[in-house]
């Protein structure tokens, strides 16, 4: 536990995400927390993040109604994160309406090393590179999953955070955020509030706020229609259940559909798809997301999918003969391969490079031994220098 001071109040203790004083949950109330109140009694900046999405629509108008009701007059701002060619060609205006209709200010940021795609991209670049040196054994996915949400924290928390303490070096900030407790299991264990590191500096608390945590779907739905404001097309027009990337790795079936029939997405339908057939990694772990909307489709490219399955099935056929303890464990081998295990790496590397079309080097047995020996070298040498 941490003591989290704040002007206005004696050290509090930080509880890594339970609640400290939670106001009474009612349908349209604010969650309420303790370390909050008493930063917005402060005047302390908030910020609304805000997707287009229904949650954070919501979340805007019943946050500025609860300022207003306080007396707050400290800086105000929405923010939101543009996700590039994968985002909804919809959202960016949804979130100006809804900056018009409050009143506030506008911030939009970019991740400044490219889009989602991009991000990708460079990584399946990337992965290729570690195949081919051996600094991987088994060839690694462009996307990201629900294990490892880069997406997020690259697109939308680091750019986000960084944008709000460039504004505000000093003092507490408030950054409420339309997360809710229905939406699924991991997200029913948040808190009402916490403190936020990445938004933290040396001479500021930074805080977290899920400020309609409690909210159902019906009450985010109702709470908007009671506003007069207008739900994003992607709700409107083409049945989708949520809003963010447009085709998203954990998105159901039937949102990848929703997206599919809106023609602003088609563009990059075609460029994820493109990267599926050159990676032969399917979009989801549970399907292929050419196999959505095939319409969208040239034939050459319905052609290149189905030849991208039958290639993914080669590889995973060779990589389920690495012996498991050959396998990296933090990206260092574990042990040394035996001559024969050298020469059955050899030939698994050489049969997923045939079957991706790519080319790789240590295609032998002595060169496998060798990179492997060079590579516990180094891991020995790394863990020398950390215990020195």
């Amino acid at each position: 536990m941490q003591q989290i001071e704040l002007p206005g109040m004696a050290p509090m203790v930080a509880t890594n995400g339970l609640h400290i004083g939670c106001g009474d949950l009612d349908r349209f109330g604010v969650a309420q927390d303790a370390m909050v109140d008493v930063a917005l009694s402060g005047h302390a900046p908030v910020f609304v993040g805000v997707s287009g999405g229904k949650d954070s629509q919501a979340l805007a108008y019943r946050v500025q109604e609860h300022l207003d009701a306080m007396g707050h007059v400290g800086p105000r701002a929405l923010i939101h994160s543009d996700l590039g060619r994968i985002e909804w060609k919809d959202s960016g205006p949804v979130c100006d309406r809804l900056a018009e209709r409050l009143g506030w200010e506008l911030i939009t940021v970019r991740r400044a090393a490219g889009d989602m795609l991009d991000r990708w991209q460079a990584r399946w670049d990337a992965n290729l590179t570690r195949y081919r040196q051996l600094a991987c054994v088994k060839l690694i996915m462009p996307w990201s999953s629900a294990s490892q949400r880069f997406c997020t924290s690259e697109l939308k928390t680091q750019v986000i955070a960084r944008a709000i303490r460039a504004r505000h070096p000093t003092g507490p900030v408030v950054s409420a955020v339309g997360i809710r407790w229905e939406e699924s299991v991991a997200r029913a264990r948040q808190p009402i509030a916490k403190q936020d590191k990445t938004l933290s500096r040396a001479r500021g608390i930074g805080l977290a706020w899920n400020a309609i945590i409690h909210w159902r779907r019906e009450d985010v739905l109702d709470f908007i229609r009671q506003r007069g404001s207008v739900l994003h097309e992607a709700y409107r027009i083409y049945g989708s259940t949520r809003v963010s990337c447009a085709f998203c790795v954990l998105a159901s079936r039937g949102d990848l559909q929703a997206a599919a029939r809106c023609e602003g997405n088609a563009a990059v339908y075609r460029q994820l798809v493109e990267l599926e057939t050159r990676s032969t990694f399917s979009f989801q772990s549970g399907g292929w997301l050419g196999d959505v909307a095939p319409m969208l489709l040239d034939p050459s490219m319905r052609s290149r999918l189905i030849e991208a399955k039958e290639r993914a099935l080669m590889r995973q056929a060779a990589e389920a003969d690495i012996p498991q303890h050959l396998l990296y464990e933090a990206g260092w081998p574990v042990c040394m391969p035996t001559d024969a295990e050298a020469r059955l790496l050899a030939s698994v590397r050489q049969r997923v490079a045939d079957a991706v079309g790519i080319s790789v080097d240590y295609l032998d047995g002595p060169a496998i031994v060798g990179r492997y020996a060079a590579l516990m070298a180094q891991k020995a040498q790394a863990g020398h220098r950390i215990a020195a």
